[in-house]
């Protein structure tokens, strides 16, 4: 009897000097796997290789997961790269043991296709293993790459991943007619032929029914930033601003809640945009439904936007894990690189969570270290400022992102090249490369920024 037609959708490893998981989940890859579910026949086989509690007990590994969702990864330290040969740290691969993949995947039937995504620019070494393992156990099926990493470096991508096919931009419209091409128009259900989708609302909901633990999720309820700062991609990966209807966002939410999630990540860039309208609707409706969800934000709040009523909605709602957004102290500094918040923004933001019952130590601060034209003493300021205010500041790596502002300067002062390895955008080696802070002088901001 014929097997079904089917489709491996893979989450590939970390490769890094250091990674944890930050409520990460493959956010883009679950919407494509519910259009694929919604509108193929085919069927879908899902391998997160950095989702750790489907680890197996033979490795010895026990996850150091928090309160609020956020876990370890699994680590095996691997032979560094050699343009990093030079930096004294080691350099490892995050997420499950290779045997393990490998087993994994030998007791999958052979897909017609296997889709991988890639978020970093920097982490692209886990697509290449990735490949590579699916290519000994499987030949040469197609396999197909898209996600962040594709859609700013296409052209590396298309030399190094070992993909087939390499996709920029969103995905949601290119997948059913690639579908049709590589699995043939019997893969798809009647009229799909002529499916479009318009906007985030007009997805199905993403697939977490495909994960073991469903505990932690992300969701979008917006998609790209009307800001343009320096060193941003947003706009790059996203040209316009989008946002959701809240009472979509709300039955997402309660499906999720369904599924057995309690920890909810907005991976939102400009969640608190137009939030009397947006965002204050969802928490009005999810506030009334008590239902014990935990709600974070690691991309960072904007505190001009925080106020008494806001921050009181928060906490009725569920919001246990707050990080807002300084980026700098310095006035000047902010001019130049996108004016989105001043130092007193923060200060009336945190007066107002500190209000509505939030204890000022335990919400966290982001201040941007390592931008090309930050100095050392404007990062120590600003630190500075947050511990004076209460808050916990939270060093944010700058990394350079190709065709933002920032990485224009690195090229026409020729720190960079055009045609740089994506490994020199890792956040944490721009001292050894590109930055104007040393390996000594970043460590001692480092140590500044865990002073209590």
């Amino acid at each position: 009897m014929p097997h079904n037609k089917r489709v491996l959708l893979i989450n590939p490893w970390i490769y890094d000097f250091t990674a944890c998981d930050f409520w990460l989940r493959p956010l883009g890859l679950l919407y494509l796997a519910s259009i694929i579910r919604t509108h193929t026949n085919l069927e879908i086989d899902f391998l997160d290789f950095l989702d750790c509690s489907r680890l197996g007990s033979g490795f010895g590994f026990r996850s150091r997961r928090r309160s609020d969702g956020r876990a370890s990864f699994y680590k095996e330290e691997v032979k560094k790269p050699d343009l990093f040969r030079h930096i004294p740290r080691k350099f490892s691969r995050y997420g499950w043991p290779l045997a393990q993949a490998e087993e994994f995947l030998k007791n999958l039937p052979p897909p017609e296709a296997v889709l991988l995504t890639c978020t970093m620019t920097y982490w692209y070494p886990g697509v290449q293993t990735a490949v590579e393992l699916v290519r000994k156990i499987f030949g040469q099926v197609p396999v197909v790459l898209g996600g962040i990493y594709a859609t700013l470096c296409p052209e590396h991508a298309r030399r190094q991943s070992g993909a087939e096919v390499v996709v920029t931009g969103a995905g949601e419209n290119i997948i059913l007619p690639m579908i049709k091409e590589i699995c043939g128009a019997d893969s798809l259900r009647p009229g799909s032929d002529s499916v479009s989708f318009s906007g985030l609302d007009s997805l199905p909901f993403p697939a977490y029914d495909l994960y073991q633990d469903r505990s932690t999720v992300c969701l979008l309820t917006s998609k790209g930033c009307p800001l343009n700062c320096s060193y941003c991609a947003s706009r790059l990966l996203f040209p316009g601003f989008e946002q959701r209807q809240p009472e979509r966002v709300v039955s997402e939410i309660l499906h999720f809640y369904g599924l057995g999630a309690r920890h909810i990540a907005f991976y939102d860039d400009a969640l608190l945009l137009n939030r009397q309208w947006h965002l204050s609707k969802i928490l009005e409706s999810i506030a009334r439904f008590q239902i014990g969800l935990n709600f974070h934000t690691p991309n960072g709040l904007s505190p001009r936007a925080v106020d008494g009523e806001l921050a009181t909605l928060m906490r009725k709602a569920g919001f246990t894990s707050i990080f807002l957004s300084l980026e700098s102290s310095d006035t000047d500094w902010l001019r130049q690189t996108g004016p989105k918040v001043e130092a007193a923004d923060l200060e009336r933001a945190l007066d107002c969570l500190e209000k509505a019952g939030y204890r000022r130590h335990e919400i966290s601060v982001y201040v941007l270290v390592g931008q090309p034209l930050q100095t050392g003493d404007q990062v120590r300021d600003s630190l500075k400022l947050v511990r004076q205010l209460g808050a916990r500041p939270r060093l944010a790596y700058y990394s350079p992102v190709p065709g933002t502002r920032d990485y224009e300067l690195l090229l026409e002062a020729g720190k960079l090249k055009t045609d740089s390895d994506p490994l020199v955008h890792n956040k944490l080696v721009f001292p050894y490369f590109w930055g104007s802070l040393s390996p000594e002088e970043l460590e001692e901001i480092k140590r500044a920024g865990r002073q209590s």
